[in-house]
């Protein structure tokens, strides 16, 4: 299955990252955020579990949106997912049935996720959007809870250094999505 991306919802987010900035469009439209490449997030998420057979034990949806990972992911046999998102936590709990902690990446960077054990971590369209000083600290907490970091990303960024405590295994694209699986190393 190859789903087009609806491009003009794309760029109407993209447009109103650039008018209200990341944090005023969520705080304006979190509720009714959804994420407009969710059939291209869906299809990539299916071939990277079948391709890199994935542990779908127990999951960390990370900047969660309204739940499109944490659906896909039920899907494929996946019964203990966390979600994480700090604005969008009525989007998550209307389209999953379940509520997200709202914890920043700045937060989690911070230490607020230390404790917890997951089987992979995905961050679907978000890891872009942390200020770059924040992603060794994020990085190294991240790996702290998990092995595996599955990120979906439209364009190149984040740059993830070896350095930071993570290895990429691999990659692949579908419709112009990146998904890059990292192992903690």
């Amino acid at each position: 299955m190859n789903s087009a991306m609806p491009d003009d919802d794309a760029a109407a987010i993209r447009h109103q990252y650039e008018q209200h900035g990341v944090e005023g469009y969520y705080s304006q439209f979190g509720a009714e955020y959804q994420n407009p490449h969710e059939p291209v997030i869906r299809e990539i998420i299916r071939e990277a579990v079948e391709r890199w057979r994935l542990d779908l034990t127990r999951a960390l949806d990370l900047a969660c949106g309204s739940g499109e990972v944490t659906l896909v992911l039920r899907e494929l046999g996946c019964r203990e997912i966390d979600g994480v998102d700090p604005h969008t936590g009525e989007a998550y709990l209307a389209r999953t049935g379940q509520k997200a902690a709202a914890f920043s990446f700045e937060q989690i960077a911070a230490g607020a996720l230390a404790g917890r054990s997951y089987s992979l971590i995905v961050c679907s369209f978000a890891m872009h959007l942390i200020d770059v000083s924040w992603l060794p600290a994020l990085l190294t907490q991240l790996g702290m809870i998990s092995d595996r970091l599955l990120v979906l990303t439209p364009h190149k960024r984040p740059e993830i250094k070896a350095e930071w405590g993570w290895r990429l295994e691999d990659e692949m694209v579908i419709e112009r999505v990146r998904a890059r699986l990292y192992h903690k190393s």
